[in-house]
């Protein structure tokens, strides 16, 4: 199956351009493993300036807020112990970050984090922050309409660009739990 590749003028398989993705995100498109070959990863390029969602799907096409995704970084915490976990939903949905994130997680409460613990704790750029090249350990909770998907639209670990993935290849990676419910509207 051929990716859809829209309005975009760099589109490339994600193994041919290593160094246009942060560390942590070269090094799991390189360590690669799941059932999906990862030549079906796209890296395309785009404008930083249009890296948030809403101005993201006015430039490039408002036909991609379907297939477009967020994945965003939460803390549960409980007793003083602190879990890091990233969360991905669909664009047209927001994270259940006080429901289905904190149960899952068995916090007695839970938040978004900060963009300094985020972004350091990830390796990636705020904005760009994608399921693809996590820290090890870490929980990935995916809304199951995410997996649904022929393709879906995520970070690249960097505002310049993201990433093109098969829906079923979220399930493939490290850490990952499909929930139905996580992204609601």
């Amino acid at each position: 199956m051929r990716a859809p590749i829209g309005t975009f003028e760099t589109a490339v398989p994600a193994p041919d351009c290593l160094d246009e993705l942060t560390g942590p995100v070269a090094d799991a498109v390189r360590a690669w493993s799941g059932g999906t070959p990862a030549d079906q990863i796209i890296y395309v390029e785009t404008d930083p300036q249009w890296a948030d969602t809403a101005v993201f799907v006015e430039h490039y096409g408002r036909d991609l807020l379907e297939q477009s995704a967020n994945c965003v970084v939460v803390a549960g915490r409980r007793g003083g112990e602190t879990t890091l976990a990233a969360c991905v939903v669909l664009s047209t949905t927001r994270v259940d970050v006080n429901g289905v994130v904190r149960r899952q997680l068995g916090a007695r409460k839970a938040s978004f984090a900060s963009m300094d613990t985020a972004t350091g704790e990830t390796g990636m750029e705020y904005g760009g922050i994608t399921p693809v090249g996590l820290p090890d350990g870490w929980p990935l909770l995916v809304d199951s309409a995410v997996v649904d998907l022929p393709y879906v639209l995520v970070g690249s670990g960097r505002r310049r660009g993201k990433l093109l993935v098969p829906g079923k290849a979220f399930a493939e990676l490290p850490g990952v739990v499909v929930l139905e419910g996580l992204g609601v509207a």
